[in-house]
């Protein structure tokens, strides 16, 4: 991927962490970030101000423009930040919004016609506002291709993890999510082709017996083997397994298989059974049905929408 020149737009009372959530994971190569603003400096809602490195211009070369959260999320924009957003969109950028941002990009009516998402608290405000929009008020985030809208707050993060994982994969959003120690996601439509960081280091008895797992992952491995390595009782593991990861040793050897599947439907033309057998399911059926338990999709729609020659090429820089 050739560098992806990313502009946040910071709008007057802007919401910080919404601000610092797309600042952060796009800080990393390929990708370019700046902040730019209709004015500067630009209030925060925190009470400080920041500098943009740049004005409303900035979209005009951006290949992908994030809207953070702003307050009042209602008040009417000042039409020349409406017609960039607009541009920006017509010419083919790719539109993010993190929680109320939503609302931005409602009013440029870019999300005319979508499906979208933004801050439970406010989704039947912007239904009732803009009845053109289809609103999801039960997800984490919608990825309607060119047009993304997250919910409230973290579930902004899912989303950039998100589309770092479709720019790039999963080996890489694995990377950028360990890099920012992110939480595992929570569940909700898209938000689960997040890799999910429950990793943990080879150190000590859960740590060692995670790096074993990870490497015998095609065997069959019961929870009472899991605790013989440990020297402990089955419920004793699972308790100190729930403190290290947050989950149990079952759930996590599960996610730990579907990212292994997930990482070979994306970088290999290995079979749906073949997968399976790699990746500790022992059967196609098996695997999907947890594919769908856990996904809500399908090993070969997922092989479609992820495998990474499709999404590895954006527009390049000029």
């Amino acid at each position: 991927m050739n560098t992806h020149r990313v502009a946040v737009l910071a709008l007057d009372d802007v919401i910080p962490l919404d601000l610092a959530i797309p600042i952060d994971v796009f800080s990393q190569s390929p990708y370019r970030t700046r902040l730019c603003g209709p004015t500067s400096p630009v209030r925060t809602t925190a009470g400080f101000t920041i500098n943009p490195a740049g004005g409303l211009r900035l979209l005009s070369r951006a290949d992908t423009v994030v809207v953070p959260g702003y307050r009042p999320h209602n008040a009417p924009l000042d039409p020349a930040v409406l017609a960039a957003l607009r541009r920006a969109h017509l010419r083919g950028a790719r539109m993010i919004s993190i929680c109320v941002g939503a609302f931005a990009l409602a009013q440029a009516g870019i999300l005319d016609g979508r499906p979208a998402a933004t801050h439970w608290r406010f989704a039947d405000e912007l239904a009732e506002q803009y009845p053109a929009i289809d609103v999801r008020a039960d997800v984490l985030y919608v990825d309607d291709g060119d047009v993304l809208t997250s919910a409230g707050v973290s579930s902004g993060l899912d989303l950039c993890l998100h589309v770092v994982r479709t720019d790039l994969g999963v080996e890489e959003a694995r990377r950028f999510a360990q890099e920012l120690v992110a939480a595992p996601h929570r569940e909700g439509n898209q938000a689960q082709f997040i890799a999910r960081p429950l990793q943990t280091s080879g150190v000590g008895p859960i740590g060692e017996l995670c790096t074993w797992a990870k490497e015998h992952l095609r065997e069959q491995i019961a929870l009472e083997d899991m605790a013989a390595r440990c020297a402990m009782s089955p419920r004793t593991l699972t308790r100190h397994f729930r403190e290290a990861t947050g989950t149990t040793p079952l759930q996590w050897l599960l996610t730990m298989r579907i990212d292994e599947a997930r990482q070979l439907l994306e970088a290999t033309d290995l079979s749906i059974d073949e997968v399976a057998e790699r990746a500790g399911f022992g059967t196609g059926l098996n695997l999907r049905t947890h594919f769908r338990r856990r996904l809500d999709t399908t090993p070969t729609t997922y092989r479609r929408n992820f495998r990474a020659p499709a999404n590895a090429t954006r527009r390049e820089a000029v």
